[in-house]
């Protein structure tokens, strides 16, 4: 922990040399961020609910899952970049030194500039809050801050699979967009109203049904049992098979000797 620390005031430090650049990317971001929120807002002045879902709940939606994505981005920047990490080498030093390759890809960049997607989500979410009408307890708060974690779980190990891939072909492939950007467009709205076959989907092979959809039932009471609050820790164990395939892609890596 206090290695990735280390990393991080480094990330931070170098971030912070140019200070307006900063500043201006990240205000890109926040402006960015709100044209998804707009897209909400026009779709529920035609509509005023879908499939039950008021515009306040669905917010809650679109920014539990905005800001599980923007924590993954923030800080897993190394694997969404792993396929140049192969083709410069860089990742070759990561094979001789004292630390595991995850670890080290997972600390060698950080996106700070994130941070305002995540003020964005951060003020939908206040708005949420105080307008879904959910009777907030300490296992609705609890529910909540678990489907943010874990979601930011999920995207990572997405991203660890995104990654992986490029072991096998060298390039990252860009189907893998659908799950991991495609997920955030598409957890804008509660992903039941996308259909069972795509709710089973997100359900049994790609979980992100587990922290957004379940958990949100049990946030608006439409059910009680403990089994959808815990809902968000099953989708971690996803992480396992995200592990096992970065480490099948390892053992098959040969250098492209840059």
């Amino acid at each position: 922990m206090k290695l990735y620390l280390n990393f991080f005031l480094m990330h931070l430090k170098s971030h912070m040399q140019y200070k307006a650049s900063f500043l201006m990317v990240m205000v890109g971001q926040f402006l960015s961020a709100c044209t998804c929120f707009l897209g909400i807002y026009f779709m529920f002045t035609r509509f005023h609910a879908v499939e039950g879902f008021t515009y306040q709940q669905a917010l809650l939606c679109f920014a539990a899952v905005g800001m599980a994505f923007a924590l993954t981005e923030m800080f897993a920047q190394g694997f969404q970049m792993f396929d140049r990490m192969l083709g410069n080498g860089e990742f070759d030093r990561s094979l001789v030194r004292p630390r595991g390759a995850i670890f080290l890809t997972l600390a060698s960049h950080m996106d700070f500039s994130r941070l305002g997607l995540m003020i964005q989500n951060a003020i939908v979410l206040a708005y949420a809050i105080s307008k879904s009408g959910v009777a907030w307890r300490w296992d609705k708060i609890l529910t909540l801050c678990l489907m943010i974690l874990c979601g930011s779980a999920v995207f990572f190990a997405l991203f660890v699979v995104q990654a992986a891939f490029a072991f096998f072909t060298t390039e990252s492939l860009e189907f893998m967009n659908i799950l991991t950007y495609g997920g955030r467009e598409f957890g804008r709205y509660p992903f039941a109203v996308y259909g069972r076959g795509i709710l089973g989907f997100l359900t049994y092979v790609i979980p992100l049904a587990l922290f957004q959809y379940y958990p949100l039932l049990y946030l608006l009471d439409r059910q009680s049992g403990v089994l959808y609050m815990l809902t968000p820790l099953l989708s971690v164990f996803f992480l396992l098979p995200a592990y096992g395939f970065f480490r099948l892609g390892l053992r098959r890596y040969k250098s492209t000797g840059s």
